[in-house]
């Protein structure tokens, strides 16, 4: 029996990892650990751990490590707290293969706690890149601390690759979030309405905004203009999923509750939705807006638009159903036009999405079977590439 834990710290990260975690659950002679951390046990990011235990998982350890504050000194204390905790539940949990998704701190956290343990780790979402948040530094660290890799395009293979790893290593899966898109059965438009309690105008526009934490405290102002946009469509529902938990997070969560509070008879928000009614809602959406990876990763499988609003996911790989805005009211503006636009409408019934057909979940178990079966020395060759002399 193979001990193999995945951490988890979002309601984002758990909605991707579901599909991967429930296969693996199934498997006779794989035993699933989960930990949860970070959001998943705060009040205020809605305590998603249950939204786990819904679906029939058992959390084996739950770890506290999020402190009652936003700003750079709070997560860097939160990512201390997480090295601590999580290196405690390693202790008593001894897995045989650490799973970890992404790029969030709480995730550098584990894989830090783990390497010390001599724990091997298999990394999904490696060699991306998201040039505004310090998310893109904790993704590649993850990467060196890893032994093997699940990447969601062939050109991020190439980017782990040149980053030291052997190329043996590393496999091309395709991005986990499309599995859901495939395989889960969703709401209905009218569902979806009865679920919310809401009723939907002409145009349904899903937001999700999150700070970009390698800026100077540009959320306020940032989401002020995304809002002022906003305002200027006519006839449209917004639904808002907030901000996760770092840097100036709060801000934006609080700037939602006021915008929702004044206009009640279009908007709504949620800490979280559900993996369910945030694709249901994706499903039927007039546009996604923000920037959240899932407007460039899921969107494009749903042939819906995603205007992708500044540099938190600047460097990602893009369908073409992506338009990206600057940080202002009329640039945001602009894209939401194009969106309508009869062209960029003919271009989304053939619109390609880059990430993959949704068969990711069983391309990883297949290879986690093999690697964790043959596993031995997590001592790493740094594979270089052959670099030409300037």
């Amino acid at each position: 029996m193979k001990k193999m834990c995945i951490v988890t710290g979002t309601r984002a990260e758990y909605g991707l990892l579901s599909p991967l975690m429930s296969r693996l659950d199934s498997v006779d002679d794989v035993q699933l650990q989960i930990i949860a951390t970070g959001a998943h046990l705060s009040p205020e990011y809605g305590e998603t751990y249950t939204f786990i235990e819904n679906d029939g998982f058992i959390i084996d350890e739950k770890v506290e490590i999020l402190l009652s504050s936003d700003s750079a000194v709070g997560v860097s204390k939160t990512f201390g707290l997480g090295v601590m905790g999580l290196a405690e539940a390693l202790v008593r949990l001894k897995p045989d293969m650490l799973i970890l998704l992404g790029d969030r701190y709480e995730t550098l956290a584990a894989a830090v706690a783990a390497s010390i343990s001599k724990i091997p780790i298999a990394h999904l979402h490696g060699g991306e890149t998201t040039e505004g948040a310090y998310d893109e530094a904790f993704r590649h660290a993850i990467t060196k601390m890893s032994t093997v890799h699940f990447t969601s395009t062939e050109s991020y293979r190439k980017r782990v690759i040149q980053l030291g790893e052997n190329p043996s290593t590393v496999f091309n899966v395709g991005a986990i979030g499309i599995d859901n898109i495939v395989n889960m059965n969703l709401l209905t438009k009218s569902d979806l309405e009865d679920s919310l309690g809401l009723k939907f105008n002409d145009k349904l526009i899903l937001a999700t905004f999150h700070p970009v934490t390698l800026e100077n405290h540009t959320s306020e102002t940032q989401f002020k203009e995304l809002l002022t946009a906003l305002d200027e469509v006519d006839n449209a529902t917004i639904i808002f999923t907030k901000a996760n938990a770092d840097n100036d997070g709060r801000i934006i969560n609080q700037m939602i509750d006021h915008y929702v509070e004044q206009h009640s008879d279009k908007a709504i928000a949620f800490t979280s939705m559900g993996q369910l009614r945030y694709l249901s809602a994706m499903s039927v959406a007039h546009l996604v807006i923000g920037n959240s990876s899932s407007g460039i990763i899921e969107a494009p499988s749903f042939k819906v638009p995603t205007v992708n609003i500044g540099d938190r996911q600047k460097g990602r790989l893009q369908a073409e159903s992506v338009i990206n805005a600057e940080p202002t009211a009329s640039s945001i503006r602009q894209a939401i036009q194009k969106c309508d636009s009869e062209a960029f409408v003919k271009m989304l019934e053939t619109v390609s999405n880059p990430y993959g057909n949704g068969d990711t979940a069983s391309r990883i178990e297949d290879k986690l079977i093999d690697v964790v079966s043959t596993i031995g020395d997590l001592k790493k060759v740094f594979y270089d590439l052959e670099v030409p002399d300037v």
